[in-house]
């Protein structure tokens, strides 16, 4: 099927993707790349039709520097409606002809925006009018430059006390930019605008949707596939998962998973995996038993970054030696000549996954580590132009329990970079219980106003083993046993995240069953930090 699509320029802010998961939330097929693609480039990429639209991202970036990227000046020859957003208002107001000059103050955090003109882009969405009569729009502003003149053509579209020109619209060419962030949450009419432009302004139609998105995939692996057999890493979380499935439906018995199980998983996890994909989905799944292999490796070392590279390399380590078994074939079959993995499309597009060497590379591919070309393997990447909200659609619409396709997420490392310090084979089954008492707890308990389980109103939670020990009581006798940190987390992207402010209750509930059921922990603490300044995770 030939999806109808917006292109997202990326000038290297750190919130593109958050325009793209508007996009598609919207039901509208997208694709992030790079800023400085050529105009060749994009002229061939809107050949055919299929593209709608452009908009323009942010940038930390100031354009009236000379090594500054500008929007390929194709952009505004396509006849295709343009949005920009904050720099990309800037660059698209310097390049048509108007002036952008540095701010003498930067304006970062909430503001008010009045609109001006009754523009397609803002009419009738606001979130207060003035006793004038005038729209308003809470927003959210990030910018230290602004546009000072318009260009030729452009009328202003909203002002507000520190912004004169806080967006701008040629409507004629069908031109918008706007100075703040529609696609962050603290702008709330944000999810509007971008609809509007999109569905309203750019007609795209809304037909990229997961349920319907199965057969294109499935054909698409068939044809990647044709009568070769797969090898697929399969870990139980989210997104191996939901490519186990995926390629299962479309290949059947030619997918043989390899479970890795590091005895690093949380409690009864390796079970339930195979309970899954062999009992219910039929799948053929090789499970290796490798605790003992990196709990020996881990002995002695503390270092976070250390253990990190002892369970990923070992994990490389025994899943090469399985695969390489597969791809030999025998008894059968004639071997495996694909890799299957479940990246997804943040990796692609962190990854520098891009057209061009300019574009940053955020942090490197944590997928591929190089296995296909280290095996011998050609490629197979089933769900890399999906989003994690998407992942988790697909997979619910391919039969998986919505238990498990929404569980929260679970570090590569497992139990090992939630044990702080040495890991010991004794503090993962202590810590295995406790965390499985917590998230017990938090389905089990329900918030009144909204209905919806605590463990839904998170989106991250945990037990942390700490690397210490407490005086306690218990009836007559005194205690010197370990402490566990419960963290629990609520946020919409996990670039930010606020501690959950959980009920008493609750935690009163789960403290006292960790104490009484777990013997060797007598205190139970909880986690008050937000992100930023820590991080979600310990280690």
């Amino acid at each position: 099927m030939q999806h109808q699509k917006i292109l997202i320029l990326d000038f290297g802010s750190q919130v593109t993707q958050l325009i793209a998961r508007r996009v598609r939330e919207a039901r509208v097929y997208c694709e992030v790349h790079p800023c400085d693609v050529s105009d060749e480039w994009l002229r061939d990429y809107a050949r055919g039709g299929s593209l709608k639209g452009v908009i323009l991202s942010g940038s930390h970036a100031s354009v009236y520097e000379n090594t500054t990227d500008k929007a390929p000046q194709a952009v505004f020859g396509l006849g295709l409606p343009v949005l920009g957003i904050c720099y990309g208002m800037q660059t698209m107001a310097h390049q048509l002809g108007g002036k952008v000059e540095g701010g003498h103050k930067r304006e970062f955090g909430a503001a008010a925006v009045r609109a001006h003109g009754h523009t397609a882009l803002l009419k009738d969405i606001a979130d207060f009018s003035t006793p004038e009569g005038h729209g308003m729009l809470n927003v959210w502003m990030s910018h230290g430059d602004k546009v000072t003149e318009l260009p030729p053509g452009f009328k202003r579209m909203a002002s507000s006390d520190g912004c004169p020109i806080a967006a701008m619209a040629d409507e004629e060419r069908r031109f918008y930019a706007v100075q703040f962030h529609p696609e962050v949450t603290h702008t709330p009419q944000g999810k509007a605008l971008l609809e509007r432009f999109v569905l309203g302004i750019c007609g795209a139609r809304p037909d990229w949707v997961m349920r319907e998105h199965i057969a294109e995939a499935v054909e698409q692996i068939r044809q990647q596939v044709g009568d070769e057999e797969v090898i697929l890493g399969l870990s139980g979380g989210v997104d191996s998962s939901v490519a186990a499935a995926l390629i299962q439906r479309a290949i059947g018995a030619r997918l043989t998973c390899v479970f890795v199980d590091h005895g690093l998983l949380r409690l009864n996890e390796g079970d339930a995996v195979m309970d899954m994909f062999v009992g219910q989905l039929h799948a053929k799944v090789i499970r290796v038993d490798a605790s003992e292999l990196f709990l020996g490796r881990l002995a002695g070392v503390s270092d976070p970054e250390q253990k990190r590279k002892i369970i990923g390399g070992l994990f490389v380590d025994v899943f090469k030696a399985e695969a390489a078994k597969l791809k030999a074939g025998g008894a059968g079959h004639k071997g495996a000549s694909f890799l299957a993995q479940g990246t997804i499309y943040p990796d692609v597009i962190e990854s520098g996954g891009a057209k061009s060497k300019k574009a940053a590379s955020i942090k490197s591919h944590h997928n591929v580590g190089g296995l296909p070309e280290q095996l011998g393997l050609k490629l197979l990447e089933p769900l890399r132009d999906l989003f994690k909200d998407e992942v988790r659609e697909l997979g619910v619409a391919l039969g998986l329990p919505p238990g498990m396709v929404y569980r929260h997420p679970f570090p590569g490392p497992g139990l090992g970079v939630r044990i702080l310090g040495e890991v010991k084979k004794e503090y993962a089954e202590l810590l295995r219980r406790a965390d499985a008492i917590f998230i017990e707890e938090l389905r089990n308990c329900s918030d009144p106003a909204t209905g919806k389980t605590w463990y839904e109103l998170t989106s991250q939670a945990f037990a942390v083993f700490l690397p210490v020990k407490s005086v306690g009581v218990m009836g007559d006798g005194r205690t010197y046993e370990h402490v566990v940190a419960l963290r629990a987390v609520q946020t919409s992207d996990f670039m930010t995240a606020d501690w959950a402010q959980l009920p008493y209750d609750l935690l009163k509930k789960v403290s006292s069953r960790i104490i009484n059921e777990v013997r060797g922990i007598n205190r139970v603490t909880y986690d008050l930090s937000s992100k930023p300044p820590a991080t979600i995770e310990w280690e």
